[in-house]
């Protein structure tokens, strides 16, 4: 079958069955005498295999890690339950920071009048700068939470 029809049958898009071929995630397709990619039922297993590792917010990585112990046939479940395991963890600790980053959006939305008039308690904690009594997690395209529990100072209001 061609990447469309693989695909429709993985429910992975023909980019990304692209870009995991690049990356080594799977094997590079065989190709036809006209050079198109050809996939085969083995293929597709595969592939829904990484859209649901993917679904289940498995990075990239940890993927790799689950395709290389489903296909060790002497692997340990114990391997991959730590793997699942690690996972969830991180789940866990980014559940907790949205929950934080939601109740501080809470805080500062319940502060702001939302009327006709320029100042916005909203801006004004958002221009603030850090305080810097808390180490900052290291993240990527994120900014530090502060420690669960910290209220936030009541923005100065010039109503």
């Amino acid at each position: 079958m061609n990447i469309g029809e693989a695909s429709k049958a993985s429910r992975v898009s023909a980019k990304m069955i692209r870009y995991y071929e690049q990356i080594g995630l799977i094997p590079a397709a065989q190709r036809t005498a006209s050079g198109y990619r050809a996939y085969g039922r083995v293929d597709v297993h595969r592939l829904h295999f990484i859209r649901r590792a993917r679904d289940l917010g498995f990075s990239v990585a940890e993927t790799s890690n689950l395709l290389s112990l489903w296909n060790d046939r002497s692997r340990q479940s114990a391997d991959v339950k730590r793997l699942a395991q690690a996972h969830l963890a991180e789940l866990d600790r980014r559940i907790d920071s949205m929950r934080q980053m939601a109740g501080t959006l809470k805080a500062l939305i319940r502060c702001c009048a939302g009327d006709e008039r320029p100042n916005c308690p909203i801006l004004q904690i958002l221009e603030q700068p850090d305080d810097g009594c808390v180490e900052p997690e290291a993240r990527t395209g994120g900014v530090a939470r502060r420690p669960h529990g910290h209220r936030l100072a009541k923005p100065a209001s010039s109503y």
